[in-house]
């Protein structure tokens, strides 16, 4: 789930939210004495790290190189 950084516009308190963005867009329009927190960076998600071409499923590999097989001079390429 994003994070987003914010800051308290008067007291320059600090916090960090997790939240959906439709949470943040929602939190921002009840809280306008809160703002992004420019300086920290920009919104940060926790994802999978890797080459996505070994994530993908091996009967969508299969089926990708049985349309590759049966169709000759196609630009389907398998991963």
């Amino acid at each position: 789930m994003p994070t987003y950084p914010v800051i308290h516009k008067e007291t320059k308190e600090k916090k960090e939210l997790s939240m959906t963005m439709v949470e943040y867009d929602t939190w921002r329009k009840e809280n306008p004495e809160w703002d992004k927190d420019w300086q920290a960076g920009h919104a940060k998600s926790i994802s999978e790290v890797g080459d996505w071409r070994n994530k993908v499923p091996g009967d969508l590999q299969t089926k990708i190189n049985r349309i590759r097989d049966t169709n000759p001079g196609s630009n389907i390429r398998g991963f």
